[in-house]
């Protein structure tokens, strides 16, 4: 369903062609009259017009006029001038002002239905190109809203308006969309408001008639009065807006970047109130942001299984959050840090469970409280270092006895440590420690030590076998070689061996 606005200083001929209009079948609805451009102005202030249809002569202010300033507010307005004159210059200068048609007086009801019909295809195709764009950063479920029919009017005679939810407040548990919209329609009073859920947990896109913006000095005092207002209701919340026009680009893009600036700008403690469209209001300052060194100091600490120490710092770096408000991006960033780090020596251990983590991770912006917050971080890290702890002795175990079957299977073929950790998808590091830890010998200590005594057995299994034989079927380089290694374990030669191992038969 489209507005139309009929501007006519006649009564008769405006009620004529209101008469006309509500006779075709067309989807449209006379949203408001107007006798001259001033009144008209006025009403297209306090409601969303997609129609224009406007005589030329009036008092106080002329069609043309009307055109020019109602364009400001909308770019996309459709405009039908009607007018008795065949003047040139009004011609022209309705051109100028891109018109989508003329009719002239009296309107007959054929030119009417034709050049409404052509209109109306114009409206229809603009309406479905918001829809797509629209559909783009909205909840699903808020799409199947705007599937059923819901009308709206062309996105950029609005203001939009990003809401994020304030991390660590208490209030509303989960904000509802509903009651969030019906929030802002009484704030916004006469203008029609509508809220969508994002597809960004804890944000609202809304858009408002550009009317609204009357009552204030700037965007960034309305967002300011409106940020106040939710903030009565136990919505505490950043909100970032700016007006649209034709100009501003693709809506998804538009959303991108606005939602980008006001998630940058969210500090710790309190909503803000940003104008997107406004580059001076977007300086930032680096307050409360980790250095490379801090950051490499919480990570050395994890890696180094510091529990005490990291428990220290943390606290230290949470209080200097609170007391600097720091940015919430830096907070998340660390968290980030801390995940990656714990998420990467379990992966190395074996154990996947960086997806946990991560879940995890994210409720923490659902604290009632910073104090809640701090609390529940410091514990949760705490656990990391258990499980840590905890799964370190468990997966060592477990991994050196696949490592121990693995080699004893392969003992005949050449390997390398490198060998293993591909195998095991560990690191080269981790399986040295690994078997140091089990045998309290190195890797070449304890392969070569299985090889020797897979030596001794086929040397008492099979005498007759050469040692050189045997050499090379361990995939020793050389029979020297093979023979200094071999007394190095036994403390004796291949020969010596042999013959007491011969001897000790014999006396049998």
């Amino acid at each position: 369903m489209y507005n139309v606005m009929i501007v006519e200083d006649s009564k008769p001929i405006l009620r004529n062609i209101k008469m006309l209009l509500e006779t075709l079948s067309f989807p449209i609805r006379i949203a408001a009259t107007a006798t001259n451009g001033e009144e008209a102005l006025a009403a297209l202030k306090q409601e969303p017009i997609d129609l224009l249809l406007t005589d030329i002569r009036m008092p106080k202010m002329d069609g043309l006029s009307l055109i020019e300033q109602a364009k400001l507010a909308n770019s996309e307005l459709k405009v039908i001038l009607i007018s008795g004159y065949s003047d040139f210059e009004y011609t022209r200068k309705a051109l100028n002002l891109k018109v989508f048609d003329y009719l002239l007086k009296p309107v007959e009801r054929e030119a009417l239905e034709e050049v409404m019909g052509r209109v109306i295809d114009q409206l229809d195709q603009q309406m479905s190109k918001d829809l797509l764009d629209l559909q783009e950063i909205i909840h699903p479920q808020c799409e199947t809203v705007l599937k059923q029919g819901e009308a709206f009017p062309p996105l950029f005679s609005q203001m939009m308006f990003i809401m994020n939810k304030q991390p660590f407040t208490a209030g509303h548990e989960r904000w509802v969309q509903v009651e969030l919209e019906s929030i802002m329609q009484d704030f916004f009073t006469s203008h029609a408001c509508r809220v969508y859920t994002s597809q960004t947990p804890y944000q609202f896109v809304a858009f408002v008639n550009k009317g609204a913006l009357d009552l204030y000095s700037s965007v960034h005092e309305c967002l300011e009065s409106l940020r106040r207002h939710l903030l009565s209701h136990d919505y505490d919340a950043i909100i970032g807006g700016q007006l649209l026009f034709a100009e501003s680009g693709n809506l998804p893009e538009l959303y991108h970047r606005m939602s980008s600036i006001v998630s940058e700008q969210q500090r710790l403690k309190q909503g803000l109130a940003l104008d997107t469209g406004n580059p001076v209001s977007m300086a930032r300052s680096e307050t409360g942001c980790l250095d490379s060194v801090l950051e490499a100091a919480f990570v050395q600490m994890i890696q180094a299984r510091q529990k005490e120490r990291f428990a220290l710092k943390l606290s230290e770096l949470l209080n200097r959050w609170a007391e600097e408000n720091v940015h919430i991006t830096e907070v998340e960033r660390f968290i980030g840090l801390i995940v990656d780090t714990f998420a990467h020596l379990y992966e190395e251990q074996g154990a996947g469970i960086r997806l946990g983590l991560e879940l995890r991770a994210r409720q923490f912006a659902q604290a009632h409280s910073y104090d809640d917050f701090c609390r529940e971080l410091t514990e949760w890290t705490g656990q990391c270092f258990d499980m840590l702890q905890s799964h370190a002795r468990k997966s060592k175990a477990i991994l050196f006895e696949q490592i121990d079957d693995y080699v004893k299977l392969n003992k005949y073929s050449p390997l390398s440590i490198n060998d293993i950790a591909m195998k095991f998808h560990v690191s080269p590091s981790y399986v040295s420690r690994v078997i140091k830890n089990a045998t309290q010998i190195t890797f070449v200590q304890y392969y070569t030590q299985l090889r020797i005594q897979e030596a001794c057995r086929l040397m008492q299994c099979q005498p007759d076998m050469k040692f050189k034989e045997v050499s090379d079927l361990l995939s020793f380089s050389d029979q020297h070689y093979f023979s200094k290694v071999f007394k190095e374990y036994t403390g004796q030669s291949p020969t010596e061996y042999k013959q007491q191992m011969s001897g000790s038969k014999t006396q049998s």
